[in-house]
């Protein structure tokens, strides 16, 4: 089958730019290239623009997994800035929205989480904040999601109209950093001025919500790579990669990435076809758990591998450990796991598939 060869290139221009710029991208920030430095190297890459036929029922989904796993693979902050960008390209398909900005390299993203104020119409003003909010340093457009009596509604807002409402500097975690992942204030904002897009709860539909999940595990699957390199090359200059413990670490690695990109190949295969079904959503979730086990093996073997120096923080491997310890956590995976173990014991159809 096509998912047991390795991903096929896309289209190397914009994909290897794009690797090569955010390699090179400096060092600004205080955890080494900011947020504005990454998208910098995504939108002079043509990525960006790219993606507006690669985000949505591409003709090879490998193509959109190998961008998201290279993208994380060199800055996981950029490669999440990334998948938020596709998501929010994708949902412009799914729901007849304005693609002209995307096609024009405008950076995109969807911004879902709620705090204790829940985003929400009132009226003809829109109340309430979003969290969370990914790239709010940097991006262009802006999908929020709001609550309204008839259900959850996305929404499109430019940057010019959340000027004074953005506070990307209340980010302040150990990992993902450059993300500026911080908090947007809504309240008072006037609904005529927003575009909105699908009907009311329109973006809970299956298999587009749940089965994107796959999407932000190709990032991870990429720092994976990324540390089993490391790994790889940190043994071999101590010229330890023979001795028979930490070669069966490096092997380890190397199937957990393998595991991880073979459950994700499957899942961007499924969720692509524009034949897929609601049901099909649960391949994408298992995918998503599987790629965080592994990783968190993964991380396990190569402290073991390369022990207490690669903890430094200048050491190259400490950024990207706490970035992917922190974006397993992305979005409540426990909360995952056992909703989609409901369904499949629930389901006649998905028993057979998952079970037998």
């Amino acid at each position: 089958m096509t998912i047991l060869a390795s991903p096929p290139a896309a289209d190397p221009c914009p994909l290897d730019l794009a690797e090569r710029l955010l390699h090179d991208a400096p060092a600004d920030g205080a955890d080494g290239p900011s947020g504005p430095a990454l998208a910098a190297a995504l939108r002079a890459s043509g990525l960006l623009t790219r993606s507006a036929t690669l985000a949505h029922h591409p003709r090879d989904p490998l193509q959109l997994l190998d961008a998201l796993r290279r993208v994380g693979r060199a800055n996981l902050s950029a490669g999440r800035i990334f998948e938020g960008h596709v998501n929010a390209v994708k949902l412009l398909h799914l729901h007849g929205g304005p693609l002209d900005a995307v096609r024009q390299g405008l950076l995109h993203g969807i911004w879902g989480a709620d705090g204790p104020d829940p985003a929400r119409i009132d009226g003809g003003v829109l109340r309430g904040q979003k969290l969370f909010a990914s790239g709010a340093d940097v991006l262009d457009r802006m999908i929020v999601t709001v609550g309204s009596p008839q259900g959850l509604q996305l929404l499109l807002l430019s940057r010019d109209q959340l000027q004074g409402r953005l506070y990307p500097e209340e980010w302040q975690m150990s990992g993902m950093r450059a993300t500026g992942s911080g908090r947007c204030d809504l309240d008072g904002v006037a609904l005529a001025d927003t575009i909105p897009l699908g009907p009311p709860d329109g973006y809970l539909r299956e298999p587009h919500f749940h089965g994107g999940v796959w999407r932000y595990a190709a990032v991870q699957l990429g720092a994976m790579q990324a540390l089993t390199a490391l790994t790889a090359d940190q043994l071999t200059a101590r010229d330890q990669q023979a001795a028979p413990l930490q070669a069966m670490r490096l092997h380890r690695m190397i199937l957990s990435c393998e595991t991880a990109r073979l459950w994700l190949a499957q899942a961007a295969c499924r969720i692509e076809d524009p034949r897929a079904t609601p049901a099909d959503a649960e391949v994408a979730i298992l995918a998503r758990l599987r790629t965080a086990d592994e990783a968190v093996s993964l991380m396990a073997d190569m402290d073991q591998a390369l022990g207490a120096a690669s903890f430094a923080t200048a050491h190259p491997a400490d950024r990207i450990r706490r970035d992917l310890s922190l974006y397993l956590r992305q979005a409540g995976p426990d909360a995952l796991a056992l909703a989609s173990v409901a369904r499949i014991l629930d389901d006649a159809g998905l028993r057979a598939r998952w079970i037998g």
